[in-house]
């Protein structure tokens, strides 16, 4: 008995100094992967969405909300005025899991001015044309956030990738949320961007 008791105390100790290494190490690294993330696979979606922005869009960028409910938004401005305002989502249902879109929002108008895809895990060569071609995400350019986007063949208005309409519905599903988040934070970040 001595000799269990001996083994779960040894166990428990090990555990808990495993745990509190991994813990440590993480809260050291958070802030070098976000901007990791920010700088190498946001970025260069964000430079390519919007390569008319005359600021920093890195730089500017804002959160609003706290905790898990937290969203990062990066203002757009042209010659000088903040016109947009982009965020970055991910849509469930993918083939190889979620995908990441950047969506960016015309603040004067509630339409989307551009979006692209982040990440993803699909099939090369097929799912993977969602972020390679521009196409699926164009489609998303001057409809409002408002509406909830499907493809066509789950009775929706976008028009699927040929051979890639899981991945067109969790790029969809992605456009959806983005829409969803702006509208709950419309007010807060336009209050945001009217002090910058």
């Amino acid at each position: 008995m001595r000799e269990l008791i001996k083994m779960v105390v040894v166990l428990t100790v090990l555990t808990a100094v495993s745990g509190g290494l991994l813990a440590g190490v993480r809260a050291a690294t958070q802030d070098k992967i976000e901007l990791q993330v920010l700088n190498f696979v946001q970025g260069p979606v964000l430079r390519e969405m919007f390569a008319n922005a005359s600021n920093d869009m890195i730089a500017d960028r804002f959160t609003l909300g706290e905790g898990k409910e937290a969203v990062t938004l990066f203002p757009i401005a042209v010659d000088g005025k903040v016109r947009y305002v982009a965020l970055s989502v991910s849509g469930k249902g993918g083939f190889g899991g979620d995908v990441g879109l950047m969506v960016g929002v015309d603040i004067d108008t509630g339409t989307i001015a551009s979006a692209g895809v982040t990440t993803h895990s699909e099939t090369p060569g097929i799912g993977s044309r969602a972020k390679s071609e521009p196409d699926l995400v164009n489609r998303f350019v001057g409809l409002p956030v408002t509406q909830t986007f499907k493809v066509k063949s789950a009775g929706g208005q976008i028009d699927a990738i040929s051979g890639a309409t899981v991945t067109s519905g969790a790029v969809c599903n992605a456009a959806t949320n983005a829409g969803e988040i702006y509208q709950q934070l419309e007010d807060e970040i336009k209050n945001k961007i009217a002090s910058l």
